[in-house]
């Protein structure tokens, strides 16, 4: 079986990646599962979140990312993210100062969301295209206190953050620029670049887990928010229906998908959080988000049955939502 690009398809998980998984150890309190953002370890008397996220589809500020990317995942567990180590990997002939700008731009992520670096290897590495930063980031959970994306409840609704396909938007901006520049306006297209900004969800995520009502959150990356949707549910083993005209997608990256003949949903998607939040507080939830500068909607609800997946267009007319096959940047990308 050829794997297509990015995260590799749910058989291969189920089947293969799940079936060696080490000894079993009875610190390990959440381990490997469908859509899961990182682990839950016992150390003591505390608990350590860790989680781990390559940087492969970017080229611009592609240290900055690893750091964000992996917070996010640990965040999502309602954890502080706390420390951060990398493997830096470089194409032949790279230079000092390739490796200074990507461990500048760990350093300025790091302390932006007050993190410590503690650790990691840079390489150059026989035959590589383009360079590639692997991070893990770590938090320890207060008092014992954290959330995973397993405890989502059927009647729970589903709040979203910010837009679909930041990240996508961001990477495609700056990577493709010479290319849009041709075809977009130059303030769209600063605006889109400026998505690098918009791709932290710690703020909101820390600020949901505090209100007492989220049951389950998550980080839709790859395969952009209909791959997060659909990851959420299978951590939780429900079904969920959505409405697409509650799902926000901004100017900027709806005219770089035109363009490019892409989904917007289908658009790598860090930036954006998916919060299942008990029924009867979901609006307090979305409006201290909201107080607090983070744009939220109340874009479904969870469902009973796994199998039932459906989005509800304008018209009321439902259909199911298609479990992405791989993430759209890379049908831009492939070609570079």
């Amino acid at each position: 079986m050829k794997l297509p690009y990015g995260k590799v398809p749910l058989k291969v998980l189920e089947e293969v990646i799940f079936s060696y998984l080490g000894a079993k150890r009875k610190d390990v309190v959440v381990g490997p599962s469908f859509g899961l953002d990182g682990a839950v370890i016992q150390v003591g008397d505390s608990y350590l979140v860790t989680s781990m996220d390559p940087i492969t589809g970017a080229l611009e500020r592609i240290g900055w990312l690893a750091v964000n990317i992996n917070a996010n995942d640990v965040a999502t567990f309602g954890v502080k993210p706390a420390f951060f180590s990398s493997c830096i990997l470089l194409p032949e002939n790279s230079t000092e100062g390739a490796v200074e700008t990507i461990c500048r731009q760990i350093d300025s992520g790091a302390k932006k969301l007050d993190m410590a670096v503690v650790g990691g290897h840079a390489e150059t590495t026989l035959k590589l295209p383009f360079q590639i930063v692997i991070g893990c980031c770590m938090g320890l959970a207060e008092n014992g206190r954290y959330v995973t994306s397993q405890q989502a409840k059927a009647g729970n609704k589903l709040v979203m953050t910010k837009t679909a396909g930041i990240e996508g938007t961001a990477i495609l901006s700056a990577d493709r620029r010479a290319e849009l520049a041709q075809k977009l306006d130059e303030n769209l297209l600063r605006k889109a670049e400026s998505f690098y900004n918009r791709i932290s969800v710690v703020k909101e995520a820390l600020l949901a887990f505090e209100t007492g009502f989220v049951t389950a959150m998550h980080d839709p990356t790859e395969c952009g928010v209909a791959g997060g949707i659909h990851e959420l549910a299978d951590a939780s083993n429900l079904g969920f229906r959505v409405y697409r005209e509650r799902i926000s997608i901004a100017e900027e990256t709806r005219s770089i998908c035109k363009i490019f003949k892409i989904d917007p949903l289908q658009l790598v998607a860090s930036g954006s959080l998916l919060i299942a939040v008990e029924n009867s507080h979901a609006q307090s939830v979305v409006q201290i988000l909201m107080r607090n500068k983070i744009n939220a909607t109340v874009i479904g609800e969870f469902l009973p049955s796994p199998e039932k997946r459906v989005i509800v267009a304008k018209d009321g007319g439902t259909e199911r939502l298609n479990r992405p096959l791989s993430d759209h940047l890379w049908s831009v990308l492939r070609d570079r």
